[in-house]
């Protein structure tokens, strides 16, 4: 059994079963090393957070926990999303330090020595960044954007790039650990801490098994809680849409006004009418919509329902 955790590896999964062996055989290796190398014995957990999985992965968990006490496991009762299974593992975790990593292996554990030695300069936290991305187009062009859009319209400035592999220091962790809003953006929490904070790159793998999680759709989705999580930017963009709008109808009035006082051209009212409804509709529609989704935000915080629900734990 461990006396002493120093390090405590947060991996959330959905659906992995093909990797999770794989992966447990390579971290244990990269970690025994460290330990070894540090004069620790064994002092380190692996959290694998099974995020509603619908393959074997949970059994599979339970099965390494059965052979290495190291290996802890919480399964959620449904799919709660990424950020949530790794709020989980956040929660749980005990040791000094801190590794955050998915279960792809797209990131390869073993660059996992190479951003302990960096945090060990006085860093408080250190971020994968990978040198090349081994993705497809159609998943590297929406990730781009999406590391774009955030950057612009987020407030805090978040690296580019970023892999979920990074490591920090239990004083990040309990910042963290207080933070319990709902629509939750790990990367974008972590920026927001401040701490002091160095870019390390790292080599990325492609995925050799298994499927992606994040579509088109969850992309901007998550975008979307990272803007309206750190910045009341779309807000004021709805004031200035509807400043927008009232300017294009006052000139649009005058315009119409003129050619029929001074060039007496006779003004048909249809069509005018027509593009002024549907524009400042639609100007009128995208503000409501800015405003329920921070209203939705309001309302799930008000609730106060738990971030995940746990059906078990090893």
């Amino acid at each position: 059994m461990i006396e002493k955790t120093i390090f405590s590896l947060v991996i959330p999964v959905c659906n992995e079963e093909e990797n999770i062996r794989e992966l447990h055989r390579r971290i244990t290796a990269v970690m025994d090393g460290i330990c070894s190398a540090e004069g620790y014995d064994d002092a380190y957990e692996i959290i694998l957070v099974d995020d509603g999985s619908k393959d074997s992965s949970w059994s599979i968990i339970r099965e390494l926990h059965e052979k290495d006490p190291r290996v802890k496991g919480i399964s959620f009762s449904r799919n709660f999303g990424h950020h949530m299974a790794i709020t989980a593992g956040l929660d749980c975790a005990t040791g000094k330090t801190v590794i955050l990593m998915d279960g792809d292996l797209q990131d390869p554990p073993e660059e996992i020595p190479k951003l302990w030695n960096r945090l060990k300069q006085g860093y408080d936290l250190v971020y994968g960044i990978r040198k090349e991305r081994k993705d497809s187009f159609a998943k590297r062009f929406p990730s781009a954007f999406f590391w774009w859009f955030i950057n612009r319209l987020s407030g805090i400035e978040i690296p580019r790039n970023q892999s979920l592999l990074r490591i920090f220091d239990k004083k990040v962790l309990d910042v963290l650990n207080t933070m319990r809003e709902h629509a939750r953006f790990i990367h974008g929490m972590i920026a927001w801490t401040g701490f002091k904070t160095y870019l390390e790159e790292i080599d990325h793998a492609p995925r050799t098994k298994g499927i992606t999680k994040y579509n088109i759709i969850r992309l901007f989705r998550l975008a979307f809680n990272a803007v309206t999580a750190f910045s009341t930017v779309p807000l004021r963009l709805a004031t200035y849409l509807g400043i927008l709008s009232a300017g294009i109808g006052f000139f649009y009035g005058i315009y119409f006004l003129y050619k029929k006082i001074f060039l007496g051209i006779p003004v048909l009212g249809y069509a005018s009418i027509i593009v002024a409804v549907l524009f400042v509709g639609g100007v009128q529609l995208l503000i409501l919509g800015i405003l329920g989704e921070y209203l939705g935000r309001v309302y799930q915080e008000v609730q106060r329902r738990p971030l995940y629900i746990v059906r078990d734990r090893l």
